[in-house]
């Protein structure tokens, strides 16, 4: 198995979309040479709880917490102080919280991770979601507005979305959902890209679930991720 540089590996988020923790660790263990990010979303979270990331955290992993806060501002502030203080290197909100919102749930996720002594963690607004065909210009614009406004360090959006994007925020970090292997199911995603369309696009960060977790060949599928964003990227990834 060829190994895969941490520059490649530091811009892969593995998804883990499985209710069961002990699954869910075999998985991250398994296709750990090729990624760098845990991915623990909604259903995780909801089978796991904080369990899941200090798990994932004892393994090596930078972990992305993605439950896409949106509630008032101060319940955002709070749950993201939990959060920043379990150790999630990434955290979304949703952008259409608003700029309050989000600044509270960026303030709250610094707040959370100084108090424990741990490195600074990224706030993430999610913009558009993927599975929807089409990104209103004008909504997308609101929300990287908000994130900007609000001190969020990146958005989640489209590799679709990404040239506008980044006119509005070029310092933004850009993570991206969707990403699938070129003539692979595009399932859900209304928007998908492969690897390298997508970094050749501007993103930072590439979302990657089911074109490699769903695949015959686990490893074979994270090896062609890893080596379209390889040969694709021209600079670092990100902090």
């Amino acid at each position: 198995m060829p190994e895969v540089p941490a520059e490649v590996r530091n811009r892969l988020a593995l998804v883990l979309d499985v209710d069961d923790l002990v699954a869910a660790t075999r998985l991250a263990k398994e296709l750990q040479p090729f990624f760098g990010i845990a991915k623990v979303g909604l259903e995780l979270f909801s089978a796991a709880g904080p369990d899941a990331v200090v798990a994932l955290l004892d393994m090596g992993y930078r972990v992305f917490v993605d439950l896409k806060l949106h509630d008032i501002p101060t319940t955002v502030a709070r749950a993201a102080r939990v959060l920043g203080g379990l150790g999630a290197g990434y955290l979304t909100m949703h952008g259409a919280g608003g700029p309050v919102m989000l600044r509270a749930g960026a303030e709250g996720l610094a707040e959370g991770a100084a108090a424990a002594g741990l490195p600074d963690p990224t706030a993430l607004a999610v913009t558009v979601l993927t599975s929807e065909a089409h990104a209103d210009t004008h909504v997308l614009a609101t929300r990287v507005q908000a994130a900007l406004e609000a001190g969020c360090g990146g958005v989640v959006c489209a590799a679709s979305d990404l040239a506008y994007v980044k006119r509005l925020g070029p310092r933004l970090v850009a993570v991206v959902p969707g990403i699938r292997l070129p003539g692979a199911d595009a399932n859900d995603q209304g928007r998908p890209s492969t690897p390298d369309e997508a970094v050749a696009a501007g993103a930072d960060v590439l979302v990657v679930g089911r074109t490699v977790t769903g695949a015959r060949d686990r490893a074979g599928a994270a090896a062609s991720v890893a080596g379209l964003v390889a040969a694709a990227a021209t600079g670092p990834a990100p902090v």
